[in-house]
């Protein structure tokens, strides 16, 4: 065999190596499950039951240890990546019977890493003995593929804003238009071509509709505010967190829920998106908001439904 036949088999074999590498680099993110409906395909790879070292990798001050003592469980409901929307009930003890029902939502968008990472911290403080006050159903990371997109990003795999997808009164003329007039069609907050057509924003209409919560909190990033939208007197503060008016959305789960379902919605802003607040502050937060949900959430009728 002569010189260059070695080369070129030398140069074969460095290729196939390459091509089996960037193969293996693909499917490190992916997940085997059922894919939602209109989804680009994916690769799957084998099933995944520890979600938790990939979502860590991208939260500040979560461990591994913590995603895994947080308990979450798989909704039934995946994103378009295959990853699924992960949850935990986190029932009141019995010292509170017919507690009120809060839902907890976290990392609706994916490039705020602090509004998960928080939602991990308070389900620690729940897990203390006698501290659940009330009945908790909690999704730290609502998007999860735009939490693990190469570069973390607001909106999920199909490039929509799930925070402007939900089903508010004329939203097919509404959403649209304030997208294409007033944002000037920033692709951060593309609203999509019908309300609820993403698996995410699909799964948390259906569980308003079916665990019906008393009053729901979304934690958000980075403004730095407290917003509210809905029947009751809004908080005036969260530890250093203060009540200032974001906005009315078309396809806004706080205009969605708060103005049109009648259910509060406590929007908590946080100051910055990757640098979570102090544990003393974390702390503050948490206590003044069952304090806010203790004196102005009425507790559920005994004959309301649950799920």
């Amino acid at each position: 065999m002569n010189t260059v036949s070695l080369t070129r088999s030398a140069f074969c074999s460095c290729l196939l190596a390459a091509t089996a590498m960037q193969a293996a680099l693909t499917t490190t993110h992916t997940y085997a499950a059922t894919p939602a409906a209109n989804a680009t395909p994916t690769k799957t790879a084998k099933p995944v039951t520890d979600w938790c070292p990939a979502l860590t990798a991208r939260l500040p001050k979560v461990s591994v240890a913590d995603c895994r003592n947080a308990q979450l469980k798989p909704t039934g409901v995946n994103s378009l990546n295959g990853f699924p929307v992960l949850f935990r009930d986190m029932p009141a003890d019995a010292r509170h019977p017919g507690a009120i029902r809060v839902l907890l939502l976290g990392g609706i968008h994916g490039d705020e890493q602090t509004a998960s990472s928080i939602v991990f911290k308070w389900m620690e403080l729940l897990q203390r003995p006698g501290a659940a006050e009330f009945n908790w159903r909690v999704a730290p990371v609502v998007n999860p593929d735009g939490l693990l997109a190469a570069k973390p990003k607001r909106v999920n795999a199909r490039g929509i804003d799930l925070n402007r997808n939900f089903p508010t009164p004329d939203w097919e003329k509404e959403a649209p238009a304030y997208w294409a007039r007033v944002t000037r069609k920033d692709p951060r907050r593309f609203p999509g071509k019908k309300p609820v057509s993403e698996p995410e924003s699909r799964w948390v209409y259906d569980t308003i509709e079916r665990y019906k919560p008393d009053v729901i909190i979304s934690v958000h990033a980075p403004f730095g505010v407290l917003d509210f939208d809905g029947p009751t007197d809004p908080p005036t503060r969260f530890g250093r967190l203060v009540y200032n008016r974001v906005g009315i959305y078309p396809g806004s789960l706080g205009n969605y829920s708060g103005i049109h379902k009648d259910i509060p919605v406590v929007t908590i802003e946080l100051p910055h998106a990757l640098t979570m607040p102090s544990d003393a502050e974390v702390q503050r937060i948490w206590t003044d908001m069952q304090k806010w949900i203790r004196q102005h959430i009425a507790a559920p009728l005994k004959t309301a439904g649950k799920s």
